[in-house]
């Protein structure tokens, strides 16, 4: 009996301090994204194709190739092939971030670098808030860099 209510007591705080807690400002949640990308980025940096997956939405598209990639499993079978080789293909690093007012959905692009540092594109992709702190890619597409086809 005292256990049961000790659990009640405790559900009961930790409902109470989410109710409390300050929602993050709009700087804040531009930096939750900008670093949420860049630890997405990491993934194919540390060759690590299980975390890379981690960051998809389970409704995602990507545009990559000659058709879009739906859903997680499909993106990441997709995109396993970027992690076969010890060293990375590309790498990409969010330039700029927009969070809008609202605070759930979030957009952020960047340069995209072949394995040698040379600038081969830039990227877009549209973050959504999944959970607290928790942003989730739901679309990406990445452009080629001037002069290329």
């Amino acid at each position: 009996m005292r256990k049961n209510l000790l659990v009640l007591a405790l559900v009961a705080l930790s409902s109470l301090c989410s109710l409390l807690a300050t929602p993050a400002s709009h700087g804040e949640l531009k930096q939750q994204v900008k670093d949420t990308e860049r630890a997405f980025a990491q993934t194919m940096a540390r060759r690590d194709h299980l975390a890379f997956a981690s960051f998809l939405s389970e409704e995602a598209i990507f545009f990559s190739g000659d058709k879009p990639l739906h859903g997680k499993q499909e993106i990441a079978k997709g995109w396993r092939r970027f992690f076969e080789k010890p060293e990375a293909p590309f790498s990409w690093e969010p330039e700029s971030v927009e969070v809008l007012d609202s605070g759930n959905l979030a957009l952020s692009t960047g340069p995209v670098h072949d394995s040698k540092g040379r600038l081969i594109g830039t990227f877009t992709s549209i973050w959504r808030l999944e959970e607290p702190g928790k942003w989730r890619i739901v679309f990406d597409k990445g452009s080629p860099g001037c002069g290329k086809p």
